[in-house]
């Protein structure tokens, strides 16, 4: 029985692995094409470009497991009843909840993995990301401005910028400001940093000289200076990046209402987030039943198991559907958030109590006599 156990978690888990990988692949690529103009624009180098989508995976991946779970399973059981395996195994007196035990050590395992990438994992790799983004989008210095590239930080707003030091400062400042419809300035400037105020970043040039030309009279001046600072004026880049719902931790979503800073709208919000990290993991358990109950303690059919299989699959899709209905009911109203937990055990019960309970002779239409059979 433990060489039957680890024979067919061998084929679910080889199924799982690569249903997930297919689709994480995918959904990888269609994820990373937000930050393509990232790379265009501001010169993102590739590792960089790779890491910050990489840390999107972990979230992808605990959305996906529970379906590649059940597609897995789904496929190795019809597989093995196709090829009588099944049919053999209930020759021998093995019963339909032994039969889905390599299938139920599968699932816990993986609710296990899950709840620890959903209350560990993923708020780690969000803290990451959301850092990591932040400072792409407002690391001025570095991102945006290029060595030896004239660079629009705004419009008709252009700077040139000689090389990039070790300290995070810049050298070789060249400026050209026409932002003022009435004026022209140029600044140029040995060397100018980058700093972060209210109104956004502004650049603070050093031993330099400011030249502006007046397009009404065309009157020059020229002022050379010691230290001067040019502001972008523009407020779409922050001085402090906000830290997210999925980076915060299960006790400071459970105890939202006792954060007064939030509305009663963002606190039941956090809350069901909290509870979904408790629930959703189980859904892999749910879901590997969900694509082997049928096939277990179904008969077996050589014209095949459409009907099991499709009422596997309209099973599944209900769940989700009802998951994503009561998350978004119980946001409104926190006291529906019971229905949440409603959805995972009621089927799970039911799977559960189907393999321990089951009676084919109960199910089993009568034939009338002579009449032929395709089992």
């Amino acid at each position: 029985m433990k060489k039957l156990n680890s024979y067919i978690i061998k084929q679910i888990f080889i199924g799982f692995a690569l249903v997930t990988f297919s689709l994480l692949a995918i959904l990888w690529l269609t994820q990373s094409l937000r930050f393509v103009q990232l790379v265009t624009n501001k010169g993102l180098p590739l590792g960089l470009f790779i890491q910050i989508t990489s840390l999107l995976m972990p979230r992808l991946f605990s959305l996906l497991s529970p379906i590649a779970m059940f597609a897995a399973s789904l496929f190795v059981y019809n597989r093995m009843l196709t090829d009588r395996e099944l049919v053999v195994m209930k020759s021998a007196g093995i019963s339909p909840l032994k039969s889905a035990l390599p299938a139920i050590y599968l699932g816990i395992i993986m609710s296990i993995f899950n709840t620890y990438m959903l209350n560990i994992g993923i708020p780690q790799a969000e803290a990451a990301f959301s850092e990591l983004e932040w400072k792409i989008k407002n690391d001025v210095s570095h991102l945006m401005f290029k060595e030896g590239q004239f660079t629009q930080a705004q419009y008709n707003l252009t700077v040139f910028i000689t090389s990039h030091e070790k300290d995070g400062s810049m050298s070789g400042i060249l400026l050209d400001d026409e932002r003022n419809p009435k004026s022209k300035i140029t600044i140029s400037a040995e060397k100018g940093r980058v700093v972060y105020t209210d109104r956004g970043p502004r650049i603070i040039l050093v031993n330099g000289v400011r030249q502006e030309v007046n397009k009404e009279n065309k009157q020059f001046s020229s002022l050379a200076f010691d230290r001067y600072s040019v502001d972008f004026g523009s407020n779409t880049f922050q001085q402090e990046k906000e830290e997210g719902v999925r980076e915060k931790n299960l006790i400071e979503l459970l105890n939202a209402r006792d954060d007064k800073s939030l509305s009663e709208a963002e606190a039941n919000r956090y809350i069901v987030e909290g509870h979904k990290r408790l629930i959703n993991p189980f859904y892999n358990l749910l879901f590997v039943l969900l694509g082997c109950v049928g096939l277990i303690v179904g008969n077996f059919n050589r014209r095949g198991q459409s009907k099991i299989i499709g009422l596997s699959i309209l099973s599944m899709v209900i769940i989700q559907s009802l998951e994503l209905v009561f998350e978004n009911l119980s946001a409104k109203h926190i006291h529906f958030l019971f229905l949440l937990y409603v959805n995972l055990f009621v089927p799970l019960i039911i799977c559960i109590g189907t393999l321990l309970f089951y009676n084919p002779t109960i199910f089993k239409k009568r034939k009338p006599s002579g009449a032929a059979t395709d089992e």
